[in-house]
């Protein structure tokens, strides 16, 4: 008896460490687990830390070149009696100001020259173009160490610390069918000139708008077209109807941009988009597209006003770009101060390096983010400077 009880406590303590041994062995593997797994989460954040790292330090080594911001007509319109506006020199309310487009890496502004339809309407196009223009004087006068006008594109340097302001002009409107004002608006500084806006006016026919009067271009637009290319202004074909697009391409001696549009393949029937043919002929014009980061030119707001935009829809446009016709034909012209609506991510001038950051995790080179940031859009300056120089 006592012989049985005694091999049967052995038995229970045998079966009770083999369970604790079995216990024990479960923690390790979990408390193993969770080591791995911690240093998995660490290793992606390590990762992340790291991009986002060289994401600014490109920024800030790059040439950033930003085809489209209406910050001018945002201080012209809170002009005031005593002739004050804003002072875009520090923190702003506005989507520019120095600070943050030092923040961001930004080196070349296109500060847009911009004047509505109504002004056409009116005959003060001209008038207001000027107005605008010399607010921006008034800010380069002053502060010089600051900003510096731009002309060409051989005046463009690496400098950091001084942003170098190049005029574009949205609306042809202050043409007012003077071929001799494309060279007075030239010699000031204006570098490009979107034909129309949001209405088709005496030079081409508007995406925006159904009255198309034209069929494309007047016949004083095609005489535009030619007086740009003699005078090294390039033609920007943003906001023009699809007809007035291909015609320019025809007609153009040098290669076109589109300084703030994106691509219709992701907001079907949205006319002020470029159409995949589209950006093919824009391509075999040696042209570049400059992706618009306005929310409702990236993803179909318009259809699902909750949609949520982020930086990784503005890297998609630049990724069809790449895939459609390469590389060399694709830019950036945010429209910051001219849209309301930006992507998470992409909110202001302090925010390039983010676009960055996500090309460099789709395996971007760094030429080819070189080259979005700037260099194609360099490229075709230089092409349409050249030609008006034979």
């Amino acid at each position: 008896m006592i012989v049985i009880r005694f091999l049967t406590l052995v038995c229970l303590l045998q079966i009770s460490f083999l369970s604790f041994s079995e216990i024990q062995d479960k923690n390790y593997q979990a408390r193993l687990q969770d080591v791995m797994k911690a240093r998995e989460l660490m290793g992606k954040k390590r990762e992340r830390d790291e991009l986002k790292n060289l994401a600014q330090e490109l920024a800030q080594e790059l040439l950033i070149i930003d085809t489209h911001l209406d910050t001018p007509i945002q201080l012209y319109m809170q002009l005031d009696k005593k002739g004050s506006y804003e002072d875009i020199t520090k923190s702003s309310s506005l989507h520019f100001d120095f600070d943050r487009a030092m923040e961001g890496g930004l080196n070349v502004p296109f500060f847009v020259i911009f004047t509505p339809p109504s002004a056409e309407e009116k005959g003060t196009a001209f008038k207001m173009a000027n107005e605008i223009i010399a607010i921006l004087e008034d800010i380069m006068d002053e502060y010089p160490d600051k900003f510096t006008l731009v002309k060409s594109p051989d005046e463009i340097s690496n400098e950091k610390g001084v942003l170098q302001v190049v005029y574009g002009m949205e609306n042809g409107a202050p043409i007012e069918s003077n071929l001799s004002n494309i060279k007075l608006f030239s010699d000031i500084g204006i570098n490009y000139i979107t034909l129309a806006h949001s209405k088709s006016n005496h030079i081409s026919d508007s995406s925006y708008d159904e009255n198309k009067n034209w069929g494309g271009l007047s016949p004083f637009g095609r005489e535009v077209v030619a007086e740009m290319n003699k005078q090294g202004v390039m033609i920007d074909i943003s906001h023009v109807s699809d007809a007035a697009f291909y015609e320019v391409l025809k007609l153009s001696k040098t290669p076109v941009i589109a300084s703030h549009s994106s691509l219709r393949h992701f907001v079907p029937g949205f006319e002020r988009n470029v159409s995949d043919d589209m950006l093919k002929e824009l391509a075999k014009n040696g042209g570049v597209i400059q992706i618009c980061f306005g929310s409702e030119f990236i993803g179909e707001k318009r259809k699902y006003p909750e949609l949520v935009i982020t930086v990784k829809d503005v890297a998609d446009h630049i990724d069809r770009v790449k895939e459609l016709v390469g590389i060399d034909h694709v830019g950036i012209g945010s429209d910051y101060d001219g849209w309301r609506n930006f992507p998470v991510g992409l909110e202001d001038t302090s925010t390039y390096p983010n676009l960055i950051e996500e090309l460099l995790k789709r395996n971007y080179s760094k030429e080819e983010i070189r080259k979005v940031f700037g260099e194609n859009l360099l490229r075709v300056w230089r092409d349409v400077k050249s030609y008006s120089s034979y």
